[in-house]
Parts: structure tokens; C-alpha cells; sequence
């Protein structure tokens, strides 16, 4: 069986009392629905094991489309690794002009002054769920779900390249461009966003 850890660690020292969780409705449920890309996005980290050590994924989904508009990997899971994930996203036009709600777990990265900083400079509202319930962030927990019964599990990764490159391949090759998703009638994530362009007439990105 393959090695998968839990990454989220608190920090107790953390201030996040002014962080709420932007992913309720009116009625207290869960609610992880969009209808603009780039205005509510979620994101985790996962670990993965290669035969040079752990090689650590940060996710930026966008709710929208749920396309994976951003991500990072690194020997580490320390600050950056999150922030270049998002930093993607935005290079990439996919973080919509007005700001956008970032969701995530309580982990120690996403509760810095570091990063809640870098949020803050790049219009980011941040929101974060529970500590210790999955449920709170399932589309980010769904798509390292599909990640790993879909490619992962199958390869042994002798290195972090390899793993490295495989990851892109299924990022972009195929969860993107050609995996359907329910949430979008049957759509792959790339046509979800072409959709959504046609209809509104705006410029592909």
C-alpha cells in the first residue's frame, strides 16, 4: 500500500480568530458551489513518497470549473510552497480581479502571518474550516483521492523528478484537459472554463 500522511499541523501560536469559514450557506451547510472562476478557490497539501524522500503537492482548485489552477511542489512544506501554488493561480489570470476566498485546513502554513500577509497583498479572503474534519475541505481531499487511485498508486517513483513530472502530466494531460467532472454536467474542467468564456464572451486565458 502506498504511504499517505496527514500535513495538517497547528500551530497553536497562530492568530486566526478573524478567519471564518466562507464555505457555509445561509442554513449552516457546507457549500462549495461558485458560479465565477477565480472568485472562490480551495487548497491542500499531500505528501508523496519517492525513493529520495517525500515530495510534498500544494493544490489551488477553483470551484468554479474545478480546474486545478495552481500548484507546487518541494522537498518542504514550509510557506512557499503554498504561496507559489496560489502565486500560479494569479500568474495565470485564473484569480478573479476583484479578489477571490481562498479555503483550506488549519495547517500550520496556511495559518502564518506569512501567509495570511501574502493573502492580504494579493486580495485573498481566507477561509478555513474545522481542525481535524475532512469534510471541510472535501474538494480539495477529493481531487488527492482521485490523484492517487487514478496515477499515483500506480508508478514507484525511483525520484522527485519523476514524481515531479508524472504529477504535471495529470494535472494538465488529463484531470484538466480531458478527466469529466461531475460538478461540471460531464465537462473536463478546460471545456467547463471555455463554457463559461463563450457564454459571458470573454477572452480565453
Amino acid at each position: 500500500m502506498r504511504a499517505w500522511k496527514n500535513t495538517t499541523v497547528n500551530d497553536p501560536a497562530a492568530r486566526t480568530e478573524h478567519i471564518k469559514n466562507h464555505m457555509i450557506d445561509s442554513h449552516g451547510k457546507r457549500d462549495f458551489i461558485a458560479t465565477v472562476p477565480g472568485t472562490r478557490l480551495v487548497g491542500d497539501i499531500t505528501y508523496l513518497k519517492t525513493g529520495s524522500g517525500w515530495l510534498y503537492l500544494a493544490t489551488v482548485i477553483d470551484l468554479a470549473t474545478r480546474m486545478v489552477v495552481g500548484w507546487s511542489m518541494d522537498s518542504n512544506m514550509r510557506t512557499p510552497l503554498i504561496t507559489n501554488a496560489l502565486a500560479m493561480a494569479r500568474d495565470h489570470g485564473r484569480l478573479h480581479p476583484e479578489g477571490a476566498i481562498f479555503h483550506s485546513d488549519r495547517g500550520s502554513q496556511y495559518t502564518s502571518g506569512e501567509f495570511q500577509t501574502w493573502c492580504a497583498g494579493n486580495k485573498i479572503t481566507q477561509s478555513m474550516g474545522v481542525t481535524g474534519v475532512c469534510w471541510d475541505n472535501a474538494v480539495a481531499e477529493n481531487f488527492f483521492s482521485h490523484l492517487k487511485t487514478e496515477m499515483y498508486r500506480h508508478y514507484d517513483f525511483k525520484n522527485h523528478l519523476s514524481a515531479r513530472t508524472a504529477v504535471m502530466d495529470y494535472i494538465e494531460g488529463w484531470y484538466n484537459r480531458r478527466r469529466p467532472h461531475s460538478n461540471n454536467q460531464g465537462l473536463s474542467p478546460a471545456n467547463a472554463l471555455a463554457s463559461y468564456q463563450q457564454q459571458y464572451g470573454l477572452a480565453a486565458a
